[in-house]
């Protein structure tokens, strides 16, 4: 079993047909993300002496970001689309359908602040250690030593530009889906110059019902 950073990364048939899996499909730079929030995950759940089981929390991690590949058809915002694909890869796997269902929520959520924190520690570990690797958590829970033994294993490999871009290439394939997710919205948001973003307050205000 390989061990990074004191962390022991899960070898069972299961793990190590989903890791093999998001790395064909992904990017290079995706693939490492996911690792990278499988052990960040694994490591803050340690110090709130969470307990989740192991395998559950790893295929959560590796497979999260589904929705950013090739093999989603972008109909739908990819959170969902990428839980989708996680449990027909499981299903053809023979996961049990209650635990496909703990990666389901886990992906699908994974975008979500606050929810996932009130659900099983496999769901809130995957929100949390996406949400360390792309900034919206801090680092301080975690040692500079043990980030750079986590950096030299799975490096960024310009992270930050290149998921901006994947999100934005999901909105130049079907923008009315991409911009279903928050995340994405807020991207298209920034970058593109004639973009606007919808508003909740509009929809009240346009809502069929006389007032």
């Amino acid at each position: 079993m390989t061990e990074i950073a004191g962390i022991a990364i899960p070898d069972s048939e299961i793990c190590t047909a989903a890791r093999d899996y998001a790395e064909r499909v992904s990017e290079p730079f995706l693939f490492n993300h996911v690792m990278r929030t499988f052990m960040f995950g694994e490591m803050v759940g340690a110090k709130r002496g969470l307990k989740p089981d192991r395998e559950l929390l790893f295929v959560a991690a590796v497979l999260h970001d589904l929705g950013i590949t090739d093999v989603v058809p972008v109909k739908s915002r990819f959170e969902i689309e990428g839980a989708d694909a996680a449990k027909e890869f499981l299903a053809t796997r023979g996961m049990p359908d209650k635990n496909i269902d703990i990666v389901w929520d886990a992906i699908a959520l994974h975008t979500t602040f606050a929810v996932p924190q009130s659900k099983r520690p496999e769901i809130a570990l995957t929100q949390v250690g996406a949400a360390v690797d792309v900034g919206a958590m801090p680092l301080s829970a975690l040692s500079e030593a043990v980030i750079a033994e986590i950096l030299d294993a799975y490096p960024r490999l310009g992270f930050k530009q290149a998921l901006v871009q994947a999100f934005l290439g999901l909105y130049e394939k079907n923008p009315a889906a991409a911009v279903a997710s928050h995340i994405v919205a807020d991207i298209c948001d920034q970058h593109i110059a004639d973009y606007q973003r919808p508003r909740f307050c509009n929809v009240i205000e346009n809502a069929a019902f006389a007032e």
